[in-house]
């Protein structure tokens, strides 16, 4: 079977408090003695920002840009792949490290890593590369209506 949930794979949480969510899988694995199930580090936008214009002021558009991360361990039965990949938009491997989830201290820090990622792409969703705005970005940016 093709694994579909590979890093920079733009998921929607299906089940739990982030459910509806969107969220970028950083990492996966296929089990281990905390959990004995196929899970995957999502970061994920629980606060998308809101449309601006550009006769707002500044500070209204500043405000309204705010981006509200989470971090979390779920289940892939959780999950909803969709067809997009962010992985060559931003560098989804260094966006969390490694020891981020062990205490509560690192993972406040890691998401204050994360909050700058995401405000900066969105505000921003220009590819270096190409020089065009990304689908995959937008799609991650704009809430989920259902």
């Amino acid at each position: 079977m093709v694994k579909l949930l590979k890093s920079g794979r733009v998921v929607v949480v299906l089940n739990g408090r982030h459910a509806g969510k969107k969220g970028v899988v950083v990492n996966t694995w296929e089990g281990s003695k905390e959990r004995q199930f196929a899970f995957c580090l999502v970061a994920g936008i629980e606060k998308a920002p809101l449309k601006v214009h550009k006769k707002m002021p500044a500070k209204k558009i500043e405000k309204r840009m705010r981006v509200k991360p989470f971090l979390k361990y779920i289940n892939v039965n959780h999950l909803m792949p969709t067809r997009y990949t962010v992985s060559s938009d931003m560098d989804v491997k260094t966006m969390v490290p490694e020891d981020a989830m062990r205490t509560v201290d690192d993972r406040k820090a890691a998401k204050k890593g994360l909050k700058k990622i995401f405000y900066e792409k969105f505000t921003n969703p220009v590819n270096e590369k190409v020089g065009k705005v990304s689908k995959d970005l937008l799609f991650l940016r704009k809430k989920l209506r259902f």
